[in-house]
């Protein structure tokens, strides 16, 4: 029996009309969420009084795909970037790695440059079939296969959610020490989940307008800065040692840049799907691409300060003291004094911004993981995956540089090869997009087996392994890569190459003995 038909039992209880789902295209429409008696359709009768997004991860019908705004799209990564976890990223290029302005400015444009063209090219696949990403991934990765992909999807999310917002929580810090780290966390964790709770619409329209506050702070950090006199011209160094730096800051920016791929789909199906596809694209890209350089790029310019006077100065001990809110706060609270707390404040509440797109995806995430998640609503799993992050970002309040960069590389490491395998199914074996049947979303039994897949991930796992350079573990060829024992971290680029290599052949052969 097609799959199809059994599709959300629950949820179609007491049905009457319309029906849940159209048999030819797998679209759902919106007035179908609210019918029966079961508890599912009474909390989304609940939420639709209050104009909360009742839709999950069922397929967009053409008729509701209302959202003509290319703006909608590029405002969407400006604001979720123009942010202080992307300035931070700037930042941890002296402190980290001992790089100066000149060379991580280099390893910035480069490394972001190649790090955003999945997130652009997937949110293509939004507006041209009305699926999630997440949904999305059962193309590639099959009906079982997507459930790994999605476990790990929802670690990166909750995770990068964690870390942001204990970058907000040192800002208000360093304005009022005492707010202790666990407050700041909670006001900004509830700010995030009033928006995020109501679903794409609200979320589009706080992003919307989000960015402008920030940038003129970050503006007035520029002036502010470039006034001082305080910029630093670190030169740069040569030889293995730079080598190992460039190869493992640039992990770091990588791994910051492209994790949005997971999600990148999720916020263009309400686009039409004759959208052409340059078009979204190029708006997703221009979000995304300047706004990241102006924010790193100023956070690396900044840092330079700390090593003025061999590390006596209020830069290096605000940094040491309270992070980059600290940093921040030892450039403005002198200078431009209460002034300057405001802009902090604005600074740290732009962590919703960028914790928005976390949360709203991996309450679409959970629902891929099970049929049984799904009769669980979107914005009741927003609530759970709020709790769950402020569970973990309070106890890692003290140990924040060393759990991004960790992160920042997860993130750039499990991307690089579910990159590398979505890549080579859409390009080699689908040959474009008219390879796909997108009705086929919901039904197992025309998904690819999802075996090839897995096992290109396993290799991909072995190239990671081998290049990866972590406090706990250097790859061997990471070694070679870099002064030992550190070395240089190339675990994104060779996760990359082993899981699109070895997907190819093995779903050459996947496919020959399954027939899909």
């Amino acid at each position: 029996m097609d799959s199809t038909l059994n599709r959300d039992v629950e949820k179609r209880a007491g049905a009457t009309e319309p029906p849940l789902f159209d048999h030819e295209s797998g679209a759902v429409p919106a007035s179908s969420f609210e019918h029966g008696n079961s508890l599912y359709a009474k909390l989304q009768r609940l939420g639709g009084k209050i104009k909360v997004e009742q839709r999950g991860i069922e397929r967009v019908p053409e008729d509701e795909r209302t959202d003509n705004s290319y703006w909608n799209i590029g405002s969407m990564w400006l604001a979720a970037n123009m942010v202080v976890p992307s300035f931070t990223i700037g930042v941890l290029g002296q402190p980290l790695f001992n790089l100066g302005f000149i060379d991580s400015a280099l390893i910035i444009i480069f490394f972001n440059f190649i790090s955003v063209l999945t997130v652009c090219f997937f949110s293509t696949f939004g507006a041209a079939f009305g699926l999630r990403q997440m949904v999305l991934s059962r193309f590639w990765f099959g009906w079982w296969g997507v459930k790994l992909i999605a476990l790990f999807n929802v670690l990166a999310c909750l995770g990068w959610a964690a870390a942001n917002i204990i970058v907000g929580a040192q800002l208000i810090n360093a304005v009022n020490p005492e707010v202790p780290g666990y407050a700041g966390i909670l006001i900004i964790a509830f700010c995030t989940l009033a928006v995020v709770f109501f679903g794409y619409r609200v979320v589009h329209a706080y992003e919307y307008w989000s960015w402008i506050p920030t940038f003129i702070v970050f503006l007035v950090v520029l002036g502010v800065f470039a006034h001082s006199g305080d910029f630093v011209n670190i030169p740069m160094r040569s030889g293995s040692i730079e080598l190992g730096a460039v190869l493992s800051y640039g992990s770091t920016v990588f791994g910051f840049g492209t994790g949005y791929t997971s999600f990148a789909a999720d916020y263009t199906v309400y686009q039409p799907s004759d959208r052409p596809r340059r078009k979204v694209f190029l708006a997703t890209w221009l979000g995304i691409f300047p706004t990241l350089l102006f924010t790193e790029l100023l956070g690396a310019a900044l840092v330079t300060a700390i090593t003025l006077n061999g590390g006596d100065n209020p830069y290096n001990a605000g940094y040491q003291d309270n992070g980059v809110g600290g940093l921040l706060g030892a450039l403005l609270f002198p200078r431009v004094g209460g002034f300057g707390k405001f802009c902090v404040i604005i600074l740290a509440l732009s962590i919703v911004a960028n914790n928005c797109p976390n949360i709203y995806s991996v309450s679409l995430t959970l629902m891929v993981m099970g049929r049984w998640t799904r009769h669980v609503p979107r914005f009741v799993w927003t609530i759970v995956a709020t709790a769950i992050y402020i569970a973990i970002a309070i106890p890692g309040y003290s140990q924040f540089e060393a759990v991004l960069e960790n992160f920042m590389h997860f993130i750039g490491y499990w991307l690089a090869i579910y990159e590398g395998i979505a890549l080579t199914e859409h390009f080699v074996f689908r040959r474009g997009f008219s390879g796909y049947q997108p009705e086929d979303y919901d039904n197992r039994d025309k998904l690819p087996p999802g075996i090839a897949a897995l096992l290109a991930f396993c290799c991909g796992v072995v190239g990671m392994v081998t290049g990866m350079s972590q406090s706990w573990y250097v790859g061997p060829i990471a070694k070679s890569a870099g002064l030992a024992p550190a070395g240089g971290d190339v675990g994104f680029e060779l996760g990359f190459a082993f899981a699109a290599f070895s997907y190819a052949i093995l779903r050459f052969i996947e496919k020959g003995f399954f027939k899909r």
